[in-house]
Parts: structure tokens; sequence; C-alpha cells
């Protein structure tokens, strides 16, 4: 039983393990499209302002 109980245990953390790496996984995908977004807002408000002037 003891060895029923540290196979769960183990099973468990790997899980916890899993999960938290797919969590910091996203994370980095959330940062890297809200930075394309802000670089697609900044090249667009560039090319307005570049228009304007000629």
């Amino acid at each position: 039983m003891p060895n029923l109980i540290h196979d769960l245990v183990n099973d468990r953390i790997q899980t916890l393990h899993r999960e938290a790496e797919e969590q910091r996984l996203i994370l980095r995908i959330t940062r890297v499209q809200r930075a394309r977004r802000q670089v697609k807002r900044a090249n667009d408000r560039l090319r307005e302002a570049l228009t304007r002037q000629v």
C-alpha cells in the first residue's frame, strides 16, 4: 500500500510540474502576442505620421 501512495504522489507531482510548464508557455506566448500588437500599433502610428508629412 505505501508503494501505491508513493506512486500516486509522484504522479501528482509530475502532473503539477507539467501543468506549471504549460502555464509558463502560455504566459510567454501571451507576452509575445502582446508585444507584436504593440509593435504593429507603433508601426501604424509611424506610417501615419510619415504620410502626413509628405
